[in-house]
Formats: C-alpha cells, sequence, structure tokens
C-alpha cells in the first residue's frame, strides 16, 4: 500500500492543530504539546512532499513511513482524550501527560533517525536523475554522431547535441556575467535591489528598457543575489508573462504560492524541508513578473497581500501602478567592445589580428544593445576582413520602417540573418510560428523541417546546431526531464522574444497572399482581421500558425490554402472546432494542435480528417483524442503519431477504430503522460510498419498486449516510468528487429521474460530503477549483439554472467555520493 493511502497529509495537519490548542489550555501537556508542534512543522511538508510525488517507496522506506504514520493516528487520538479530559480529572491528565512525553520521544526519534537517512536518500536520487538525464542525451548525441560522422557545422565547428545543449546554460551565464560589469547594468541591479529591501513603502517596482537591452538578465541576477535571497528568504516565485498570458492561471499560480499552497520551484536552492506552515500572510515574498505588455494583465497579476513585493520586468513604464522604475541604461562602448568580443573572438577585448575601427564600427551600429551584440558578433565569428567590410556597410546603411531604436534594432540583426546559409535561414524564420515564451519540442521543430524543405533528420539537426551556435536559439535540457518530452532527447528549443520578432519582421516582406508563413504573432480571440480582407485570393503559405482561445464553428472564415504543408494550432480552451478550410490545405503533410488550457480539449469537427490524404505528422497535446467515423478514409501516408498529456478513454479500442486500417504506414508512435492508458489496443500488434513505439509516463498502464511480437519492424521500444506495468509479455521476445529496449522507471516489474535471449538485435537496454528485478533469465546470455546495459549499482551484479557470455558489453551505473555541498550552488 502506498503512503498517500495511509497517511493523506490531514493526519499530520489536524494533529498540530489539536497541539497548538492543547499547549494554550493544558498545564500538565503544555511543554510535550510544544515541542511536538516544532516538530510536526518540520515533518509535514516532507510527508506531504512524499504524498503528491507519486514517487513509489522501497519496502524499507514505506515500512518505516508507515510505521510512523502508526504513531501520528495514535497521537491524534491521545490529543483527542487530552482535549477531552475534564479540568479537575487529575489522575486522568497526569497519565496523559506521562504519554504524550512517550509519543513526543518517538517522534523526536523519527526525526534523528530514519528521517535523516531518507534526506541522504533523497539527495543521492535527485543528483542520480540527474545524471540519469545526460546519460540518455549522451546516448541520443552519440547516436547522432553516428549518422553525421565528422561532419563540422557552421563556422566555428559545431560539436555534439549535449555540447550544444550544454552551451546553452553556459551562453546565458557567460553573457549574463559580461553584461554585469556593465556600469549600466550593474548600476540596475543595486538601483532596484534597494527598492525591493531598503523601501517599504515600495510594494510594486519595475525595471523598464528596450527588447534586447538585458532587463530579463537583471532581474534574473537580482533573484540570485545572496541578500536578496537572504531578504525574501528564498520565496522568489519568477513568472514569464508574455504577450498572450492565461491570466487566470497566472493569477491562481501566484496566490497558491503566496499562501504555500503550492510546492514548486523557485530560484535558489530547493527548499524542500522549510516548513509550509511558515508560507503564512505577512511573512515576506517576492514575485518576478518579466515581460509584461498589458496594463491591465498587470493590474490583474499584482498581489495587495501584506509582506508581497513584486518586480515588474517590461518594455513599458506603466506609470498607474508602479511605485517606481529604473530605467536600464545601455551599454557604453568599452562594455559593448566586450561582449561582442566574446561571441566574434571568444575573449573579451579585440585580437591583434582583427582590424580595430572595423570591430568598433560594427560595434557602434549595436548601440548598446546585449543581444544585438550577441547576434551579430556571433555571425561574424570566423569570418574574413572583407566581408566584416561588407556587413559593416550595411548595418549603417540600414533604413528602419519607422524611426523606433526597437525596429533599427530588428534591421541591424536581420543583417546577421541574411548572411545565413538559405536552408538555416529558412528554418530561422520558421521559429516565428510558435508561441512567444514556449519551450518548442524537438520532435515537433525538426518533423517541420523534414517535411517542408525535404530534409533528412540528420540534416535538421545539422541546421539545429548552426542555429545554437550563432545564438538564434538556445537548447534547453528539460527541467522536467522524464516527463512531456523525454522520450525524444529531453530538450528543447527555446528563443529570445526579440529574435521571435525577429523572425516575424523578416517573414512579413511579402504581402499577405505571397507569404511563405501566416502567422499570428500573439494570441488573439479571432483571426486576423487582415486575413479576412483577403480570402477571395489563395494564400501561398508553406506554414500557417494560428493563436486563438476556443473557437466554433461560426468563429471560422473560409482560406483557400493549396500550397499549406504544416498547420499549427495553438489555443487554450476546453473545446475546439477544427478549421473547416483544412480540406482547401491539399498539400498538409504535419499537423500540430497544441492546447495550453489546464484541462484536456474536445475536438469538433473532426470529419476533415478524412480530407488528410498526405497528413505524414500528427501532434496533439493536451487534448482528449476523439473517435474517428468509420467513414474515415485510411490515412496511408500517416507515418508518427503523437500524443502528449492526452485522454485516450476507448477511442483506441478495437471496437472503435481498426489501427492497422486507419494507419497502414506508420512507423512511429509516441504516448506521454496519458494517465488514462490502462492498456494498449490489441490491435496495435498488426501494425507491422511500426518501427518506434514510446510509451512513457503513463502511470495506469498495467499491461501491453501479450503478441506485442507480431510487430517484425519494431526496433525501439521505450517504456519507461509505467509504475503500474508489473510483467512484460512473453511475445516481447519474438521482436526480432528490437535494437533498444527501455523499461526504466517501471518500478512494478519484477523480471524479464524468459525467452528475453530471443531478442537477436538488442544492443542496448536501460532498466534504471528496476530494483524488484532480482534475477535474469539464463537466455540473457544469448543477447551477442547487446554492448550496453544501464541499471542501478544494487543489480548490477545479475549482469556478470552475460559479460563474461557477451564480449563487449558495458554495464554502466550511478555512483552513489551523498555529499550535501552541491545543494548550495
Amino acid at each position: 500500500m502506498a503512503v498517500t493511502d495511509l497517511f493523506p497529509g490531514e493526519i499530520a495537519a489536524e494533529l498540530l492543530k489539536i497541539l497548538i490548542s492543547i499547549s494554550r489550555e493544558s498545564f500538565m501537556c503544555k511543554s510535550s504539546a510544544e515541542q511536538m508542534v516544532t516538530y510536526i512543522q518540520q515533518i509535514l511538508p516532507i510527508i506531504q512532499e512524499i504524498q503528491y510525488s507519486g514517487v513509489e517507496l522501497s519496502e524499507l522506506r514505506q515500512f518505516q513511513i508507515d510505521r510512523f504514520v502508526h504513531t501520528l493516528r495514535e497521537g491524534q487520538e491521545l490529543a483527542k482524550k487530552v482535549q477531552a479530559c475534564g479540568r479537575w480529572n487529575v489522575y486522568r491528565k497526569v497519565q496523559l501527560a506521562r504519554k504524550m512525553e512517550k509519543l513526543e520521544k518517538n517522534i523526536l526519534r523519527f526525526l534523528n533517525g530514519p528521517l535523516q537517512a531518507h534526506i541522504l536518500a533523497d539527495v543521492h536520487h535527485m543528483r542520480f536523475e540527474s545524471a540519469e538525464r545526460f546519460d540518455r542525451l549522451e546516448f541520443s548525441a552519440r547516436r547522432l554522431e553516428e549518422q553525421l560522422g565528422g561532419m563540422k557545422i557552421g563556422v566555428g565547428g559545431g560539436g555534439r547535441l549535449a555540447e550544444a545543449v550544454k552551451r546553452g546554460g553556459e551562453e546565458e551565464e557567460s553573457c549574463e556575467g559580461l553584461t554585469s560589469m556593465g556600469v549600466g547594468m550593474a548600476l540596475g541591479k543595486k538601483k532596484v535591489k534597494e527598492m525591493l529591501i531598503d523601501r517599504d513603502d515600495l510594494r510594486v517596482v519595475g525595471i523598464h528598457g528596450i527588447g534586447g537591452s538585458g532587463k530579463t538578465t537583471v532581474a534574473k541576477e537580482i533573484c540570485r543575489d545572496g541578500e536578496v535571497r537572504s531578504y525574501f528568504d528564498d520565496r522568489i516565485l519568477f513568472l514569464t508573462v508574455s504577450q498572450s498570458p492565461n491570466v487566470e492561471q497566472l493569477r491562481s499560480h501566484i496566490s497558491e504560492y503566496i499562501e504555500g499552497k503550492d510546492m514548486i520551484k523557485s530560484h535558489g536552492p530547493i527548499r524542500r524541508w522549510k516548513s509550509q506552515f511558515e508560507r503564512r500572510i505577512g511573512v515576506r515574498t517576492l514575485v518576478v513578473l518579466d515581460d509584461i505588455w498589458s496594463l491591465s494583465v498587470l493590474e490583474h497579476l499584482i498581489s495587495r497581500i501584506p509582506g508581497c513585493k513584486t518586480l515588474v520586468v517590461s518594455r513599458f513604464k506603466f506609470p498607474t501602478v508602479l511605485n517606481l522604475t529604473y530605467e536600464l541604461e545601455l551599454l557604453r562602448e568599452d562594455e559593448a567592445i566586450s561582449l561582442f568580443c566574446h561571441f566574434a573572438f571568444g575573449q573579451k577585448s579585440i585580437p591583434l589580428s582583427a582590424n580595430e575601427n572595423l570591430v568598433k564600427q560594427v560595434v557602434r551600429e549595436c548601440k548598446g544593445l546585449p543581444l544585438a551584440l550577441k547576434v551579430i558578433g556571433a555571425s561574424l565569428r570566423d569570418r574574413p576582413q572583407m566581408f566584416w567590410a561588407s556587413a559593416a556597410s550595411r548595418l549603417s546603411q540600414g533604413e528602419p520602417i519607422c524611426e523606433s531604436h526597437e525596429t533599427k534594432l530588428l534591421e541591424r540583426m536581420a543583417v546577421g540573418i541574411a548572411d545565413l546559409p538559405k536552408m538555416v535561414r529558412e528554418c530561422f524564420l520558421d521559429l516565428g510560428a510558435f508561441p512567444e515564451d514556449k519551450k518548442i519540442p524537438l520532435e515537433v521543430l525538426i518533423n517541420i523541417w523534414v517535411e517542408i524543405h525535404d530534409l533528412f533528420q540528420e540534416d535538421a539537426f545539422a541546421v539545429l546546431y548552426a542555429l545554437a551556435e550563432k545564438n538564434l536559439l538556445s537548447l534547453v535540457n528539460d527541467a522536467r526531464a522524464g516527463d512531456i518530452y523525454s522520450s525524444y532527447f529531453e530538450i528543447s528549443a527555446s528563443q529570445h522574444d526579440v529574435l521571435r520578432d525577429l523572425a516575424l519582421y523578416m517573414s512579413k516582406r511579402e504581402g499577405i497572399n505571397d507569404r511563405r508563413r501566416l502567422l499570428m504573432p500573439r494570441r488573439e480571440t479571432r483571426l486576423p482581421k487582415e486575413w479576412e480582407r483577403n480570402m477571395d485570393q489563395p494564400f501561398n503559405a508553406q506554414i500557417v500558425s494560428i493563436h486563438t482561445g476556443e473557437m466554433g464553428e461560426t468563429d471560422w472564415f473560409q482560406m483557400d490554402l493549396p500550397k499549406a504543408e504544416v498547420l499549427i494550432l495553438n489555443f487554450s480552451s476546453s473545446e475546439y472546432f477544427l478549421p473547416p478550410f483544412i480540406d482547401r490545405m491539399p498539400k498538409l503533410r504535419a499537423l500540430i494542435l497544441i492546447n495550453y488550457s489546464t484541462s484536456t480539449a474536445i475536438l469538433n469537427n473532426v470529419e476533415v480528417f478524412s480530407k488528410l490524404t498526405n497528413l505524414r505528422s500528427l501532434w496533439f497535446e493536451k487534448i482528449s483524442i476523439p473517435e474517428f467515423p468509420r467513414t474515415t478514409i485510411p490515412m496511408k501516408s500517416l507515418k508518427k503519431i503523437f500524443l502528449v498529456l492526452c485522454k485516450i478513454a476507448n477511442s483506441l479500442d478495437q471496437s472503435v477504430v481498426d489501427l492497422p486500417q486507419m494507419f497502414p504506414c506508420l512507423t512511429e508512435l509516441t504516448m506521454d503522460h496519458c494517465d488514462d492508458l490502462c492498456e494498449l489496443p490489441s490491435s496495435i500488434s498488426r501494425v507491422h510498419s511500426l518501427e518506434c513505439m514510446s510509451i512513457t509516463n503513463c502511470h495506469s498502464l498495467q499491461e501491453l498486449p501479450a503478441d506485442l511480437g507480431k510487430l517484425n519492424s519494431l526496433q525501439i521500444l521505450r517504456v519507461y516510468d509505467c509504475p503500474s506495468l508489473k510483467t512484460l509479455p512473453p511475445g516481447l521476445c519474438e521482436l526480432e528487429c528490437l535494437k533498444y529496449l527501455d523499461i526504466s522507471q517501471c518500478v512494478g516489474l519484477e523480471c524479464l521474460p524468459e525467452g528475453i535471449g530471443g531478442l537477436l538485435k538488442l544492443e542496448k537496454i536501460d532498466m534504471r530503477k528496476c530494483s524488484r528485478i532480482r534475477n535474469l533469465p539464463k537466455s540473457a546470455a544469448s543477447l551477442q549483439l547487446l554492448r550496453h546495459v544501464i541499471c542501478d549499482e544494487e543489480i548490477s551484479w545479475l549482469w556478470k554472467d552475460v559479460e563474461t557470455a557477451v564480449p563487449g558489453v558495458h554495464v554502466e551505473f550511478a555512483k552513489e555520493c551523498f555529499d550535501l555541498d552541491w545543494l548550495v550552488e
């Protein structure tokens, strides 16, 4: 039985309330009650975290927690007896006081004993999981390297995917470190700190500056500052609002954080054992609202709760709301040169071999904007002097369409984009199709590039490298690794909003009907009026991206899109009517539906799927999967299906849809975080074209199809983090083409199939956190092509015989480390 079944948090909370009452009313039990109040205030958030984590504990830890739960239950009954004891019943009170002392000792014994070991174990698991994610990342990088060979991407030499991801984080830190040397930024940080710490009369303060001036960098540096963290006791919430926010969701988030109902991660160290009881009204809290665009949105998000201060980061001043605003100064010439040289030459000063006057001329054209210096510097790295001279000339002649500094910035940065290879430039412009301040899953991005630019997957990754190298996007290892996108490298792409503005700006240079990309810059309640005014003529867009709230049938108008190959529907609602003009998109090859609301969306007008005869890739996120009409024509071109955070219900049952008939050419199926998925439909075993199947983070999945072995083309099978899965079907051993098996974090698995040796082409198996598997089938020694095994150290000995029988097998496990110093970093 899980700890959540035995201990629903309310036990300790209720006991705490009773003890507080006893400490005020009962003289004989006052001392013990006060001590236990202190103890339970310390232990309550830890127990609640265990309760809500959803992680299954080891048998020993579960037993210890169960015993402690039993102690608390007894304490709860004892405390009620103390409360009910008559005022003059002295003998009874003495008896109860002794029992209270004994209860106090039992609680203290747990705090000083098993709890300390649990904390060390948790630290170890956190560190182990981090190493695990990078292990996955490294494997993906090595696999990609084999495909790319010795290819060098871009001027600087490219590097592996793992290095690109690492650089994505290091570049931000490096850039922040360099710009923090600037007098303007250092002064800005100092002034804003004073507003937050020294001025009790200032409740709402702001940082103001144009796009790309480093506002967010300063705000993040303030959040990392030791004095600020100490003043607010690490209660700092950083939220990116953007132009299309879900205001109610943000308000709820802020309220829960301030009131202590939310155990989310904030800036600074993870305060896992900080008492939630202390997060009460009046305690100092800092809420940072980054990228605010609207006064009305800001007014809804500012908290009036005593003790809470708000830092607003925006391109606008909002004088009617902010008590005080600091306007960020741009970089001085020497500071700008230092930052520019870092990205152009890899050092902080102009090298002797460079033309100093030419470098300074280019720097001056960047007008002291950190983002412009970063992008243009990277675009000129390792270029010949004549190229520099040409760039300087074009920068100086850039004629903005208006006189705003921000438009000038886009004009100057467009020069750096124009010099990219054509394919890299086109892929950069495609990034404008995604909402601002949202992470872009690589699976989506790579699929789009493969489909519309006719690239091989490895070539699409080469483009990704080139863009990351030029600082035009960042590759980030998702903090929720093992979550939404973990089945695909656990990586996503992110982009500065000014760079997204640049992509949108450059995509609008043609007339609206002639643009290659028809994009909505932000979420609107309806389609743009400009589109409606031009609907009488065909739109020649290859990519169409729509961003709205709920859309009904009457909210759409007909559009003729004969060349559209990618349709991205971003929305936020619980119900969504698919656009009727899909049937006027005969070349549509990739359809992406992403719902940003808090609940899954019901789709209407699913009949349009019968028209998508050329569709090759389908991505559903936070959607209730519809039942496709029986009249739907088989989707013979569809190769890839991704269902993320979706509700499956019975939509894939044999009685509803015949999968092999509906998707006869499907090669890749991903189902991630589909929490109502209890079993896979049996008909999936007849989709003989399937080469890759990923069923991940589906916590209700209890079994795989018995005849799974019929998937005679399957090469990759991921079934990780499915804790309810108890066994693997014997049919799995008949997968004659399987090369990679991932069953990691399937904590319920107790054994591998006896015939696993039948997987003659298996090269790698990942079985981390499968601690219940205590023996291997003898047939495992027949895995002659096996080269890599990843497992926990305590069960690594199981593979000794296989290592002896199969030369070249490498068994990898994470080393245990209980060092707590890393928590301070």
